[in-house]
């Protein structure tokens, strides 16, 4: 069974790559793609998924949004909160400190009947915003960088 999954796992990284790197859609398009992949990667709950369907709504390069989601999916949530949370307190103008250990305990304790009340949206909404700001810079820069390097490549061909 573990062979057999090898094999699947080295079979889409072949086929990512060869859709990245040797597809015929513009620079733009495929660091448009990488770009929102990017963006909803590490937006907690969005996904692969997401990113599909969000290159599909913009016309970017699915395997590229894809490969961008999967990219920062799930790993970076954990390099991403703490900055989240000090980047949503600080617009909302809160201090962090506090804030971060509220989320500690809503994570400990947290019963879905707790998302109706008011003190939950006190502490999810400027993580929220932290992890939208975020998402936006490094989708954007992502995107910058990608096309960039797309565009000197294709120069060199």
């Amino acid at each position: 069974m573990k062979k057999k999954n090898n094999k699947f796992f080295a079979r889409t990284l072949k086929y990512l790559y060869l859709k990245l790197f040797r597809t015929h859609d513009t620079p733009q398009r495929i660091a448009l793609g990488l770009g929102i992949g990017v963006f909803l990667g590490i937006l907690p709950g969005a996904g692969p998924i997401a990113a599909l369907i969000g290159a599909s709504i913009f016309r970017a390069n699915r395997a590229a949004a894809v490969a961008g989601a999967l990219l920062t999916n799930t790993w970076t949530s954990l390099l991403t909160i703490v900055l989240s949370i000090k980047v949503g307190a600080g617009i909302m103008h809160l201090n962090w400190h506090d804030l971060y250990n509220q989320w500690q305990i809503l994570l400990k304790d947290f019963h879905w009947k707790s998302l109706l009340q008011l003190s939950f949206l006190k502490i999810v909404f400027p993580v929220l915003v932290g992890y939208l700001i975020i998402s936006a810079i490094l989708g954007i820069t992502t995107y910058l960088i990608s096309l960039l390097i797309l565009q000197l490549r294709k120069s060199k061909k």
